[in-house]
């Protein structure tokens, strides 16, 4: 199983906490956990679009909108890097609560991706250390992507519109038809202080932030992700 994973170095323990509580609970033989490092060697070819920085923040001249992480956009390159078979993406901010193949098991041929289709409409202004809250079509939705690297709708994201579209288009899966667009269950990418509370969640998304953050407040299930960083 290929997983790939964003990486941001400002949340370095994030990563590492996700990566272990997928391999903690499955067969690390399985599964190969790729970081998406913003200006590493991996996607230095593929990705090519500018990133700027204003007021010490990720700013994307092409959207004209901040970039809350490093790899708001590199999970739109797993296709050019992943070219056979299933793939997921997970952003960082996670735990894992389940073995990862239950995930890959739900794999259905008829779909370009599957996602959980969250209907997020944030009100918080800011997330995470102070990153601004944006609001798009699809919002959330990328954040865990089963991504069926053959299909042929995904062929239609060429790498001109993946290093040219606005982040809103790629995170709305704009090149692909919604019967192109398959479901995950809701506990694949339970959003943490925004999801209703739930006894059958699998995988723990910490979309507003969490402990490793420096000056973090505290949040909903803290519990958890302590209790992982722990092991």
């Amino acid at each position: 199983m290929k997983i790939y994973m964003g990486y941001d170095s400002r949340e370095k323990a994030a990563y590492d906490v996700a990566r272990a509580s997928i391999l903690r609970r499955t067969d690390p033989k399985q599964s190969q956990i790729i970081p998406l490092e913003l200006g590493g060697e991996l996607l230095n070819p593929i990705l090519t679009r500018p990133i700027a920085r204003r007021e010490h923040k990720l700013w994307c001249p092409i959207s004209q909108a901040p970039m809350a992480t490093e790899f708001a956009v590199s999970r739109f390159a797993v296709p050019f890097l992943c070219r056979k078979g299933w793939a997921l993406f997970v952003d960082c901010d996670v735990v894992c609560l389940a073995d990862i193949r239950e995930l890959f098991a739900l794999a259905d041929a008829r779909y370009a991706v599957q996602v959980v289709k969250h209907q997020h409409e944030p009100v918080e202004q800011t997330k995470m250390d102070g990153q601004v809250q944006t609001t798009y079509a699809r919002k959330n939705w990328s954040s865990v992507v089963l991504w069926n690297c053959e299909h042929e709708a995904n062929k239609r994201l060429t790498l001109e519109e993946l290093n040219t579209w606005p982040g809103r288009d790629l995170h709305a899966f704009k090149w692909l038809r919604d019967d192109e667009i398959g479901d995950l269950p809701q506990e694949w990418n339970h959003l943490v202080g925004v999801s209703p509370a739930s006894e059958t969640m699998k995988l723990a998304h910490f979309t507003l932030g969490g402990p490793w953050l420096p000056g973090w407040s505290g949040g909903p299930l803290d519990d958890v992700w302590n209790a992982e960083a722990a092991h």
